[in-house]
């Protein structure tokens, strides 16, 4: 009975840091305190707190718009993929270097090394 509580005290000491990181790992949440205070018209002073969740997206962009010449991020990309096909979608032939993705319903020529916009087709992809 002995061994078996000290090597539950040892998974216990050796798994509570694991859970408690991913406890606190929560990219899609943020916990704001919200303060309100009034102040009423006999000389009193009400002060309430309350604590609000906000949820966001994985990326926590929208609608972003891209000119040539910018960095592209494709964190920043909304329902980001790589066009292989670009004949289907009416695309020209990228040069050596470069490829065509989808960022939302735009079509975004990119440099593979650099990760500059070359070109921008804005509702390539319907």
């Amino acid at each position: 009975m002995k061994k078996f509580l000290m090597a539950l005290a040892a998974t216990t000491m050796v798994a509570s840091p694991i859970l408690a990181t991913q406890a606190q790992a929560q990219p899609n949440r943020q916990q704001v305190v919200k303060t309100t205070v009034k102040h009423k018209a006999n000389g009193r002073t009400v002060v309430k707190q309350k604590q609000v969740v906000r949820k966001f997206d994985n990326r926590g962009y929208k609608n972003h718009r891209w000119a040539k010449g910018q960095r592209f991020d494709r964190r920043q990309a909304t329902n980001y993929r790589v066009i292989n096909d670009y004949r289907n979608y009416r695309l020209n032939t990228p040069p050596r270097g470069y490829q065509w993705v989808r960022s939302g319903n735009d079509a975004v020529m990119i440099a593979l090394t650099s990760g500059i916009i070359g070109a921008v087709i804005g509702n390539a992809i319907r």
